[in-house]
């Protein structure tokens, strides 16, 4: 652990991160494809970043350190997102726009800033869409996605674009309709996707009485929230018992699972036992989970942001 450690602190450049953890290193999974996002700065409480040709400060709980504010961008930001000390906060806007575009690849996300500090996208969320998105292509067959709490449907647009079809679910309406915006700037409206506004356990409770199956599922989880009818979910409570439900929905031939967390209790090793034991044990399968993370520029510093669960099922030789 410590020689792995001194490896990736000792990496020249965020590229060699990556290369390490792929051969066996801990770091975490970084999302550096980006041409449309960066991570300028980070400094007392805040972060810099550049969301095409706008540049936004905004709060970010893993930034502790009390550094120097060098880079230009924080005296002169588009948007900027204040904490307030009773909890939320305000956005303060400079010559912002309402929404506008930026791309990963031949993806086109909508953006516009709202409710608590979010512009509707998590770029960190890239480094999974590539790896999953290699798994899609590669696999030489249909593959039907399940992807729960779907947001604004990055995942979801990645899936698409990748070959696979998709069910896309949400509790809220305003996120489908997001979404949705999303795959037609994308240009996949025509691809095959379910769009559903639903309970994520209720629907996955049906699809079970259903029959159906999935030959992957990407679950992204809030901490707290509730359903279309005032479901309340506590994902310390539920995530468990959903992930069950889960195992039933998968097919014969399973290729991935993703489980995302954005709570400080669920941290890499919890996602790996849940991931083993909920969904892994049945099947010849390997399950990986490391911290996600973006890296800053000019810097080899990562920031992270969140975690992720993988389990990688070995494909099936049919004679």
């Amino acid at each position: 652990m410590i020689e792995t450690y001194i490896k990736t602190a000792r990496a020249d450049h965020v590229g060699e991160l990556n290369d390490i953890n792929e051969h066996g290193g801990t770091y975490m999974w970084i999302a550096d494809g980006w041409k449309d996002y960066k991570v300028l700065d980070t400094a007392n409480g805040e972060k810099l970043e550049r969301w095409g040709d706008y540049i936004l400060i905004r709060p970010d709980p893993q930034v502790i350190w009390q550094t120097e504010k060098k880079h230009k961008g924080w005296k002169n930001p588009n948007g900027h997102y204040h904490r307030s000390t009773k909890g939320g906060g305000s956005w303060e806007f400079f010559d912002l726009p309402k929404t506008w575009q930026i791309t990963y690849g031949d993806l086109v996300f909508n953006l516009k800033p709202f409710s608590f500090k979010h512009t509707g996208l998590f770029p960190e969320q890239a480094a999974n869409w590539d790896w999953f998105g290699k798994l899609i292509r590669e696999a030489g067959r249909p593959i039907r996605v399940l992807n729960l709490f779907a947001y604004t449907g990055g995942a979801t647009c990645a899936a698409l674009s990748a070959g696979a079809s998709v069910a896309h679910v949400d509790a809220s309406k305003g996120m489908v309709t997001w979404a949705k915006e999303n795959a037609e700037s994308s240009g996949l409206a025509d691809r095959p996707v379910r769009w559903l506004v639903d309970d994520c356990t209720k629907f996955v409770q049906r699809e079970i009485r259903r029959g159906n199956k999935y030959d992957a599922i990407i679950m992204d989880p809030p901490s707290y929230g509730r359903g279309p009818k005032g479901e309340v979910w506590k994902i310390e409570e539920t995530i468990y018992p959903l992930l069950q439900l889960c195992r039933q929905l998968l097919s014969d031939d399973p290729l991935f699972f993703l489980l995302n967390s954005y709570t400080t209790g669920l941290q890499p090793g919890v996602l790996t036992h849940m991931l083993k034991t909920a969904i892994a044990a049945d099947f010849d399968a390997v399950v990986e989970s490391d911290e996600v993370g973006l890296p800053i520029e000019g810097t080899d510093l990562v920031l992270p942001c969140g975690c992720a669960g993988r389990v990688t099922f070995a494909e099936r030789n049919t004679p």
